[in-house]
């Protein structure tokens, strides 16, 4: 028997597909028409020889071949994409400036640092600030490239990376006596404003009539999760905000609304960048999705 190769264009348009959940938008992205798509996934199902996509409701979802091929099609795609820059005759000098939430500091320095090994002559500037500050910053040119908090319109090129659900979270061993039935406030432990999750929080507890109080006020996600972990009230982040000491709340169990989903994008000044950006951007939507995902 033959040995089955797997296209990577065609894992390609998979990949790209499922990520922005449309094929559509994947054929848009990927400058091709729909009937090459659908025609690239009917080659793909063939090959992995048992259909990827199932029924849910009015919309696809994957089926376990589709995971599996997922995770490994990304992992393919990769290491393609590293092997290209590898042997490429541009050799990338000079430096790019990043601006990253603090959400992504626990994996993202990882990315940067097999980055920085692939490309020696390159100097890579981060800098981990909250949304003002990084879109500012962006605006006047002292930051290449930046992931923020929600879908913020500003000049310039913007892509969505993810959108993720917004999670309350508590303390891991410190329970906190708080009941809806009581009527008291409940303790909110947030940034302060500009926050969209300290808004976005307020803004469901209020529609569902819950009193609150914002009880400790930080500048930093560590400040945030000490409190939490303290006991001192709910903190609002996602899953990619989770600290040791604290866990995910389910909403509804404890009395709390449920929440909004939540974008991270990435914002440049210019579409169409310098090859260093544009790669170093390419790497950390690489390595968002990928955390998130897999």
């Amino acid at each position: 028997m033959r040995p089955i190769n797997f296209d990577l264009d065609v894992m390609r348009s998979f990949v790209t597909g499922v990520e922005l959940g449309s094929f559509a938008k994947a054929a848009q992205k990927l400058a091709r028409s729909t009937s090459a798509i659908s025609a690239q996934l009917k080659k793909l199902e063939a090959q992995a020889g048992s259909p990827l996509f199932k029924k849910a409701g009015r919309r696809l979802a994957l089926t376990d071949t589709g995971e599996v091929l997922l995770n490994y099609s990304r992992r393919l795609l990769s290491l393609n994409d590293e092997t290209i820059t590898a042997v490429s005759e541009l050799k990338l000098k000079g430096w790019v400036r990043l601006g990253l939430q603090e959400d992504l500091s626990s994996f993202l320095p990882t990315v940067l640092g097999r980055f920085a090994r692939a490309h020696p002559d390159v100097r890579v500037e981060a800098r981990i600030a909250r949304n003002a500050d990084l879109l500012s910053r962006i605006e006047n040119g002292s930051l290449d490239l930046a992931v923020v908090w929600g879908d913020v319109n500003r000049a310039g090129y913007q892509e969505r990376v993810a959108e993720l659900p917004m999670q309350w979270i508590g303390s891991s061993h410190q329970y906190l006596d708080w009941r809806i039935e009581s009527g008291t406030p409940l303790p909110i432990i947030a940034f302060d404003a500009p926050c969209p999750f300290h808004s976005m929080a307020t803004e469901a507890l209020t529609r569902e009539g819950i009193p609150w109080l914002l009880s400790f006020t930080s500048s930093s996600l560590n400040g945030l999760s000490a409190a939490t972990e303290a006991g001192l009230g709910y903190t609002i982040r996602t899953a990619l905000g989770l600290q040791p000491g604290t866990e995910l709340l389910i909403a509804g169990e404890r009395g709390l609304p449920p929440l909004p989903s939540i974008a991270l994008t990435l914002h440049r000044r210019e579409a169409n960048p310098d090859p260093l950006t544009e790669r170093l951007s390419s790497i950390v939507i690489q390595a968002i999705r990928g955390e998130i995902f897999y």
